[in-house]
């Protein structure tokens, strides 16, 4: 059986494990759920804590 693992959608890190970690964020734009693994998360958390639009991170 294949195992699918939380991937980043900025940077396509996938989670060492099936679980989602604690540190990623999630996020929902345009009805979709979206992950953020934590390197990402803390590079772009002005923009996210501002709701700009991914497209200008």
């Amino acid at each position: 059986m294949r195992v699918i693992r939380a991937t980043c959608s900025l940077c396509g890190q996938q989670a060492e494990t099936e679980e989602v970690p604690l540190t990623w964020l999630t996020s929902v734009e345009n009805g979709r759920k979206l992950l953020y693994c934590d390197r990402c998360t803390r590079e772009n958390v002005r923009a996210i804590e501002g709701r700009l639009d991914p497209v200008y991170w």
